[in-house]
């Protein structure tokens, strides 16, 4: 089997948990807490880390800190995954959301500023799968219009966009590090930030609101949103490998490209755009179709080759439906990437002869369509 993905552990993270175990400090307790987020707040051109339990609790405290709630509008592309809904939802603000762009997949920029009105107060920009989005146009608009930006650069580890670092751009911006990233933790998140203030507030929401004072007294909800030191540990070790990560990622995003360029019934991925290289978080591509997708995904299947199916949109989730949400609301582009798009093998754990298999059989199956 040649699994989606496969983590690669080649540096200090068997060294940093026997650390852990030996000395004890096991829980969100620990000297690689600390370290893990002076070092990633300082990797990412940020003041502040702090150091979550998830990238979806680094949402739900981001969208919290920033006071988002009932009356606000917070605009989001309606092609990602659910996290960044479900955290403006759950606040009791409104997402709004965009279509997306037939190249990039993500958010469309252009149609933003139409989606604003007297009630958005923020937008929540999520980087889609190897490109970012630009960000010299959202900056520009959040300025003119007073609003908040929110960054889920849950899958840039690394990347650029313009020559700043992805994750550095937003008033509060969000980091995941699940296993298929580019430095995991096992699960885990992080929130960026150069605010005093929203520093305070996330931290105090990621560990259950307590107060300064009497320690069982709170004024306010928070979560138990706290990572372990033995999670910090083998993020700090990650975070180490991350150039060579990168490179390696590139790398294979590349070689398949190269690999791939006669395939007739799917479209790949952009190498880049005029601001950002491609970083293949994953290797995606949209089939001509949904049937055509099928084959390429049951083909592979057959041949012990994993695959994911892309993000569904956020208009079409039921979950969203049954609330009354984005009632009649088509994106007709968004769609046709969800419904059409998944992704092949592109794990840092993924070999050059297992690449090679996974090309031979993809030649195969577009032969057959």
């Amino acid at each position: 089997m040649i699994p989606v993905n496969t983590p690669k552990f080649a540096g200090n993270e068997e060294k940093y948990l026997v650390e852990c175990i030996r000395t004890g400090w096991v829980s969100s307790e620990g000297p690689f807490i600390k370290k893990f987020e002076g070092e990633i707040a300082s990797y990412f051109d940020r003041k502040y880390g702090i150091a979550v339990s998830s990238g979806s609790a680094a949402l739900d405290i981001a969208v919290k800190s920033l006071k988002l709630g009932k009356g606000d509008e917070v605009i989001v592309p309606t092609f990602t995954i659910i996290s960044p809904v479900q955290s403006i939802v759950t606040a009791g603000a409104t997402p709004v959301l965009v279509e997306s762009n037939e190249l990039t997949w993500n958010m469309e920029v252009e149609d933003i500023e139409e989606k604003i009105t007297t009630r958005t107060k923020a937008i929540l920009v999520v980087h889609i799968y190897g490109l970012p989005v630009n960000m010299k146009p959202i900056l520009e608009l959040c300025k003119k219009h007073n609003l908040r930006l929110i960054e889920d650069a849950a899958e840039m580890h690394g990347q650029e966009c313009n020559g700043i670092k992805c994750g550095s751009f937003g008033d509060i911006s969000i980091l995941s590090f699940y296993p298929n990233k580019h430095i995991t933790t096992g699960e885990g998140g992080m929130i960026l930030t150069n605010d005093d203030e929203l520093e305070e507030r996330s931290r105090k929401l990621r560990n259950l609101a307590f107060e300064p004072g009497r320690r069982f007294v709170h004024n306010e909800i928070g979560w138990n949103y706290r990572m372990t030191n033995m999670q910090a540990a083998l993020g700090l070790a990650q975070l180490e490998s991350i150039d060579n990560h990168v490179e390696a990622k590139r790398e294979m995003g590349d070689y398949y490209l190269d690999s791939l360029q006669g395939l007739k019934n799917v479209q790949l991925p952009l190498r880049e755009a005029k601001y950002a290289k491609n970083i293949y978080w994953v290797f995606g591509m949209v089939a001509k179709s949904e049937e055509v997708k099928e084959m390429f995904v049951r083909h592979l299947a057959s041949k012990k080759i994993g695959t994911r199916p892309f993000f569904w949109c956020m208009h079409e989730q039921p979950v969203f439906k049954e609330m009354g949400l984005f009632h009649d609301e088509g994106y007709p582009m968004a769609e046709k990437i969800a419904r059409n798009g998944f992704y092949i093998p592109s794990g840092l754990g993924l070999t050059r002869d297992e690449q090679d298999i996974v090309i031979k059989e993809l030649i195969e199956i577009d032969s057959l369509c």
